[in-house]
C-alpha cells in the first residue's frame, strides 16, 4: 500500500468571530492550506501556543474576548521566535485608515478584503509564507556558521564541509586497518522536472521527506550529506559495496510506495542510487569515491532512473547475491579446510589475507609474533582478484 503524505500543506489559523466569514475563507482557500479556525483572539491566541503546525495568522480586527489588535500584540511580544516571527495579515472590512495604520505599527504584514477574490488571497497568503520561510532559513543558515557547526540547520544532516573533512580520515582509517568504506549517490529522478510541473515548494518538501527517510536508515557512524537540490551523498566506513547495493535496493524499492498529496493530487517519487566502494574502485581520495557514486547514479538517472547502479553497471536481487557469494566468508574458509578442499581456498586465498589483515595487525600489536605484515599486504596486492574476475568466477 502507498504511503500517503498529507501533511504538505502549510497551515493557516483563521480567526473571526463570524462563522460565515471563516467558512467563506476557508472554502476558497482549503485546496491550498490546511486550516484551523477558531471565534475570537484568545482561543487563536491559545492555539498558537499549542499548535506548533501553524505557519501564519488570518485574524479579523473586531472580536470579542480578545480583539485583533491585542492579539497581534501579544504575537510581536512573545517570546516564543516561531510564533513572533510568524506572518499575520488582517481581514479587512471597512476599517478606517487610523485602523490600518494602528495595526500596521503593531506588525501586521498585509491586509486583505473579505471579499477578495480566490486567486488573489491564495497569492498574497502563500508570498508570505515563502518570505517567512526564506528568512527563517537563512536566520538558521547565520547562525550554523556561527558557531561552525557540522549539521545542516536546514535539513538535519551533516554539511558537506564536515562530510569531505570527515571523509577523509575514514578513509585513511579505513586504509590503515585494511577496511572497507562505501558512498552512496542518492538522487531524486527527474527533479527539476518535478519542480517545474508542482512548484519548488513541493520538491523542496519531497527532498526533506526523503532526507528524513535516510536519516531514519543510516547507522549512527554513517555520514549523510545533502549536496545540491535532490541530491544526498551516504558514506559508510566498514561497509562492502554488496553491502550497500543490498541497502540500495530496500531504499529504491521503499520510494516507489511514497505517495504526498498536495492540492488533492497524488504525487510520487523514484530515486536512483550510484555506489562505489574502496575495494572496487581502488579511489585515492574521498572526493573520488563520492564522485564515481555520484557518477553511476547520474547514468541511472539517464538510463531511466529509479535504478541502482554499481562499478559493474544495473544491480538487481541476484547481482547482490552473487556479491554475497563471491564474499570472503572465514567461517567457510575454515570448513573447506577442515574438509580438505585445499585448492578453493588457495583461489581466494589473498582475498582471506586482506579481510583477515586488521586481526594479524591486532595480534603483532599486542604479542608481537614477528608476523610479516608487510609480505602479506604485498603477496595480497599482488595476487587479488579482480572485480571482472569474481564476476565471472
Amino acid at each position: 500500500m502507498a504511503e500517503e503524505d498529507t501533511e504538505i500543506l502549510p497551515k493557516i489559523l483563521i480567526v473571526d468571530d463570524s462563522r460565515m466569514v471563516r467558512a467563506s475563507l476557508t472554502k476558497q482557500i482549503r485546496h491550498f492550506f490546511r486550516i484551523r479556525e477558531e471565534a475570537d483572539g484568545e482561543a487563536g491566541w491559545e492555539a498558537l501556543l499549542v499548535d506548533p503546525e501553524i505557519q501564519l495568522v488570518l485574524t479579523d480586527l473586531g472580536m470579542p474576548r480578545l480583539d485583533g489588535f491585542a492579539l497581534l500584540e501579544r504575537i510581536r511580544a512573545s517570546r516564543v521566535q516561531r510564533i513572533q516571527d510568524m506572518p499575520v495579515v488582517i481581514i479587512s472590512g471597512d476599517e478606517d485608515d487610523a485602523a490600518r495604520a494602528r495595526a500596521l505599527k503593531l506588525g501586521a504584514n498585509d491586509f486583505v478584503s473579505k471579499g477578495a477574490g480566490c486567486a488573489e488571497m491564495t497569492a498574497r497568503l502563500e508570498s508570505l509564507l515563502t518570505l517567512a520561510n526564506t528568512r527563517r532559513d537563512l536566520a538558521r543558515s547565520r547562525s550554523a556558521l556561527a558557531v561552525q557547526s557540522p549539521v545542516d540547520p536546514v535539513s538535519g544532516l551533516e554539511t558537506p564541509a564536515y562530510l569531505s573533512h570527515n571523509g577523509e580520515q575514514q578513509l585513511a582509517q579505513a586504509r590503515r586497518h585494511r577496511l572497507a568504506i562505501s558512498a552512496m549517490a542518492i538522487e531524486i529522478d527527474h527533479y527539476d522536472q518535478l519542480t517545474e510541473w508542482h512548484g519548488t515548494r513541493v520538491a523542496e518538501l519531497f527532498a526533506s521527506k526523503l532526507a528524513k527517510i535516510l536519516a531514519g536508515k543510516v547507522r549512527r557512524e554513517d555520514t549523510i550529506t545533502q549536496i545540491s537540490e535532490g541530491r544526498f551523498i551516504i558514506l559508510s566506513p566498514s561497509t562492502t559495496v554488496a553491502d550497500c547495493c543490498a541497502f540500495a535496493l530496500r531504499m529504491q524499492k521503499s520510494m516507489e510506495n511514497l505517495v504526498m498529496t498536495y492540492r488533492e493530487e497524488q504525487i510520487g517519487i523514484t530515486v536512483t542510487i550510484g555506489i562505489s566502494g574502496s575495494e572496487r574502485d581502488n579511489a585515492q581520495s574521498i572526493e573520488e569515491l563520492i564522485e564515481n557514486a555520484t557518477e553511476r547514479a547520474r547514468r541511472g538517472i539517464a538510463a531511466g532512473g529509479n535504478r541502482t547502479v554499481s562499478d559493474e553497471g544495473e544491480i538487481d536481487e541476484n547481482t547482490v547475491e552473487d556479491y554475497m557469494e563471491n564474499a570472503i566468508s572465514l567461517d567457510r574458509a575454515l570448513l573447506q579446510l577442515r574438509v580438505g578442499a585445499i585448492e578453493e581456498i588457495e583461489d581466494r586465498l589473498p582475498d582471506i589475507v586482506t579481510a583477515i589483515a586488521p586481526l594479524l595487525e591486532l595480534l603483532e600489536e599486542r604479542l608481537h609474533l614477528d608476523i610479516p605484515l608487510g609480505e602479506l599486504k604485498d603477496y595480497a596486492q599482488k595476487h587479488a582478484a579482480k572485480p571482472d574476475d569474481l564476476a565471472g568466477s
